[in-house]
């Protein structure tokens, strides 16, 4: 009985240290990065990409950098003249072989959607690439990290 009770103690920082090991580490696109202008250079907002309950990922602006108080003045139909800042930028972006891609996504300083072709983060994690499609024509955009 004794030797069980040792044997017991013994196993819990082992099995401890292989669940620890092989625990998920954080997807490297989530997080506050701050977007760009892909014409200007501008920083434009901070956006949040976040795990949606689906197990996919999506992307808000929660603050505008330039215009505080801006608004959606390109947008079309329910959007237009809507506060930018908590607008997705895009939605249902999914995971397929290693990558995520996939799902729409909305520019709101032009009022454009477009389809998410990939979603990257960089080796180091400090950059994003979210590269877009309308039709056959594709764009990057490039986000940086905020710490």
């Amino acid at each position: 009985m004794r030797n069980k009770f040792f044997a017991t103690v013994l196993a819990l920082p082992l099995l401890a240290a292989v669940f620890a090991a092989t625990a998920q580490s954080p997807d490297p696109v989530l997080g506050k990065w701050k977007t760009f202008d892909d014409e200007t250079g501008k920083a434009m907002s901070i956006t949040e990409v976040y795990r949606t309950k689906n197990g996919g990922i999506a992307a808000k602006v929660v603050e505008t950098l330039n215009k505080p108080d801006a608004t959606c003045d390109k947008c079309d139909g329910k959007d237009k003249g809507k506060p930018i800042q908590g607008m997705l930028v895009f939605w249902d972006v999914k995971q397929e072989e290693g990558t995520w891609g996939g799902g729409r996504g909305f520019k709101p300083s032009t009022g454009d959607s477009f389809k998410v072709k990939s979603v990257k983060a960089s080796a180091d994690g400090k950059h994003l690439t979210i590269t877009g499609c309308k039709l056959m024509f594709c764009r990057e955009g490039k986000w940086e990290r905020v710490e």
